[in-house]
């Protein structure tokens, strides 16, 4: 029996990256002496084992066969006959397929050291095209080594995966579980142009892949491209640290760009309740968390008046509070600031500008909050006549914060 870290450990630890998790391999083992030494079975598919005290992953060395459609259709086969080389060989990326072993000796049969000093993501075996996962896989690995570029060669497997049909077999969880990952990533806008470049976005996101050619005016927006805005949005959003809901929200928020008359561009009249009719469905296929929804939403529809605070009348102002639960819900109304935020610098030339609707927001609803229900309650002798006091506590609240 032999024992390999291998895998994201032993990528980051040479690239000098925080190390989360260790995965392992183990070579020449079966099920049941992995039992008698103490660890416990959890792989359904394979055997996989947690070990008996660090909880970590213990899995007996596999090969891989594609038999069926998407990210299931594959036959694996685990037994002491199967090599260090072979396990590796099924895996999706050369800078993923480096072993460690108990002494500290690296095994790198596929030349991942060489593409991690080289920059280069690149498939590891011809079989990378039989996985579809294998395409967001490697779509978020360039989020996250937004320097690293993909190699010709496994663009052109992508594409040719792209095309197959494939994608179409993946689980709304899996596109969903990648997609929000690479959200999350330094730089998200390499997620998107990479599946772009290998022709999945339209299959994965079609409401998304129509933006770019979309122009916009150029006097708010002088990148112009509706597709490159939302990709300076989401890497704003990732600057500003933002969570994943207003990451989402990012994204989306300028989906009815996409479905503008021909005949009004570059003006797009309408184009947040379109957005909003887009997100709905879109939601409902990748089957996105109801809280990403519901600020995704809210930003669409409202991002154009967040950013005017100053125009708006006290009863607008109030209306958007209130349509934005940002008196129930603070942190939720906070994630839609973000959003906004994003969108406000993600635009050419604006990207250290400030952006003070946001302060002004904040104090709006906190000036709102402070108003006491209850003593207008027990002060109010018709109970017919309580809603509009409140109202009018409010508005008188909201009318004493200057812009």
């Amino acid at each position: 029996m032999k024992i390999y870290c291998v895998g994201g450990a032993v990528r980051d630890e040479l690239l000098g990256r925080p190390v989360a998790d260790r995965d392992w391999v183990v070579v020449g083992a079966t099920p049941e002496e992995m039992l008698a030494k103490g660890f416990l079975p959890v792989g359904r598919d394979f055997p996989v084992f947690l070990h008996p005290e660090t909880r970590e992953e213990y899995a007996l060395a596999r090969t891989e066969r594609k038999q069926g459609h998407g990210y299931h259709g594959f036959v694996f086969y685990a037994s002491p006959t199967v090599t260090l080389e072979e396990d590796l060989a099924r895996r999706d990326l050369t800078i993923n397929a480096i072993a460690k072993d108990e002494e500290g000796r690296l095994i790198d049969p596929y030349g991942g050291q060489r593409d991690l000093e080289n920059k280069i993501l690149r498939h590891v075996s011809p079989a990378f095209a039989e996985d579809p996962l294998r395409i967001l896989r490697l779509a978020r690995f360039a989020a996250r080594l937004p320097d690293f570029s993909v190699a010709a060669e496994t663009l052109a497997l992508a594409k040719a995966l792209a095309a197959s049909g494939e994608l179409d077999h993946l689980t709304p969880e899996r596109v969903w579980q990648e997609l929000s990952r690479g959200l999350m990533e330094a730089k998200p806008s390499r997620m998107f142009e990479v599946l772009r470049a290998c022709d999945a976005l339209a299959r994965l996101l079609p409401e998304l892949d129509r933006l770019w050619g979309v122009p916009q005016r150029a006097d708010f927006h002088p990148e112009i491209d509706t597709g490159v805005h939302t990709m300076m949005v989401i890497d704003m959003a990732a600057r500003l640290g933002l969570p994943l809901a207003a990451r989402f929200a990012a994204l989306t928020h300028d989906l009815g760009k996409g479905l503008t008359p021909a005949e009004i561009l570059p003006r797009h009249v309408g184009h947040e309740a379109r957005s909003a009719e887009l997100i709905q469905p879109l939601c409902a296929r990748l089957r996105v968390p109801a809280e990403c929804r519901a600020i995704a939403l809210a930003v669409a529809l409202y991002h154009g008046e967040i950013h005017k605070v100053a125009e708006l009348r006290p009863a607008t102002k109030l209306a958007l509070l209130e349509r934005c639960d940002a008196l129930r819900r603070p942190q939720r109304f906070e994630q839609i600031l973000g959003a906004c935020e994003a969108d406000w610098r993600g635009r050419l030339g604006h990207e250290d500008q400030p952006y003070p609707a946001a302060a002004q927001w904040r104090a709006l609803a906190a000036a709102v909050r402070h108003v006491d229900a209850r003593a207008i309650v027990a002060a109010c002798e018709d109970p017919q006549q309580i809603p509009e006091r409140i109202r009018q506590a409010r508005l008188a609240a909201i009318s004493a914060i200057r812009p």
